[in-house]
């Protein structure tokens, strides 16, 4: 078993980076652990939880920022701002349940590390693109800090969307700045059924790309949308409109009459849409089946529904859509990841794929991101290097040996 290291502050974070350089020892950087399972398994010979390392520094709704300690609970903060009646607007996919975990489990570092974006990425954009600071602690032991509190920050490397979506490999974050912004006062969601994937495909498109403002697109064949709240046991589209009142009722009618080429609509009000929605954030149809292998992919959004349709009938699996056709839920029947078999089928339409869920075994075997070509992976590397020379911090996380 390894050691573990419980940091209460920054100091502790430094102490800890600089002691395992010196003694040739790797660290695995860990939170609140409810997304240990997602990246290759790290052997390391020290965990560095940094749990205790919590708290929000600074909120000011006025000015929609936040700031907080790395391993504040997501629920702190989420709670928090619904009190002011704001959000953040990258919508958080809720994925330890995923792994057996409880809802609401993670903690921020976690949200920034994975840069794992809900369905208002479509309208809002990703976690990186809300990331407008950081302090850190890089694989020599120092303490820096990158970014500021507000939007157009000219004061270096642009490190904080770096840092989102690194998986902890680049450097041990202890507090980040995120812009937040205000909560739709209401919603709704039209849906449609009985789509062939093409036909879902070409509707989403025809939504998003009409003056609707719609803010989530999805689509599930039967029997996956039997599972989300409020749906049929049919093939569904899923829209979602968000705002005031009077724009969301205007603009639903606006969007029923783009979508008449595709059939009669049925809408969803507030309050089932809302559970609607986090269930298609917390890839609900696939939570409580841990013995199946589940892939994330992320392609060209008129290609999703009938990429996604042709693995399931290859691999006898399951999927659904988000992100207008664009993210691809694709879980297997069974442990194996099947991932030449994936990866050859989204080469034809473009994109990457992450075996988001396995056995630490076939997360072992398997190369868990998509693989890189040599020019990005040589880019890669350096970038890695340049923080982390000695490889000291989530070694492996996220490629084979660095």
């Amino acid at each position: 078993m390894p050691q573990t290291l419980l940091a209460r502050d920054p100091q502790d974070v430094v102490d800890a980076v600089t002691a395992a350089g010196a003694n040739g020892r790797t660290l695995e950087i860990r939170g609140t652990g409810s997304l240990t399972a997602l990246g290759r398994p790290v052997v390391a010979d020290t965990v560095l939880d940094l749990s205790a390392l919590s708290g929000i520094t600074l909120y000011e709704p006025e000015e929609l920022v936040l700031s907080a300690r790395c391993g504040t609970p997501r629920r702190d903060i989420e709670d928090m701002l619904a009190q002011s009646g704001q959000m953040l607007a990258f919508e958080p996919a809720d994925l330890a349940p995923l792994f057996g975990g409880a809802a609401r489990a993670g903690s921020l570092g976690g949200l920034v590390a994975t840069n794992l974006a809900g369905p208002r990425r479509i309208s809002a954009g990703a976690v990186r693109d809300h990331t407008l600071g950081l302090k850190a602690v890089s694989g020599r032991g120092e303490l820096f800090k990158s970014g500021g509190r507000v939007v157009k920050n000219v004061t270096g490397y642009d490190l904080p969307r770096l840092f989102a979506g690194a998986f902890g490999t680049l450097g041990v974050a202890t507090e980040i700045t995120l812009k937040v912004l205000p909560r739709p006062e209401t919603q709704e969601t039209v849906r449609l059924e009985g789509l062939s994937p093409e036909a879902a495909a070409a509707a989403m498109s025809a939504a998003l790309g009409s003056s609707c403002e719609v803010s989530g697109a999805a689509y599930a064949p039967a029997p996956v949308a039997a599972r989300l709240p409020g749906c049929p046991d049919t093939a569904t589209v899923l829209l979602r409109l968000e705002g005031f009142g009077p724009s969301v009722r205007a603009r639903r009618d606006m969007l029923a009459r783009v979508l008449i080429p595709f059939g009669p609509c049925t809408v969803m009000r507030e309050t089932p849409s809302a559970a609607l929605w986090s269930a298609v954030r917390d890839v609900a149809p696939f939570v409580g089946t841990p013995e199946r292998a589940l892939w994330r992919l992320s392609t060209a959004p008129m290609a999703g529904p009938a990429l996604a349709a042709r693995l399931c009938a290859t691999l006898d699996a399951e999927a659904f859509c988000d992100w207008g056709g664009g993210l691809i839920w694709l879980a297997l029947p069974g442990p194996r990841s099947e991932a030449d078999t994936v990866r050859t089928a989204l080469a034809a339409s473009g994109g990457h794929a992450t075996l988001l869920r396995a056995t630490a075994e076939e997360r072992a075997r398997t190369a868990v991101f998509q693989p890189l070509d040599e020019p990005l992976a040589a880019l890669t590397a350096r970038v890695k290097s340049s923080f982390d020379p000695a490889g000291l911090l989530n070694r492996g996380r996220m490629h084979e040996g660095w």
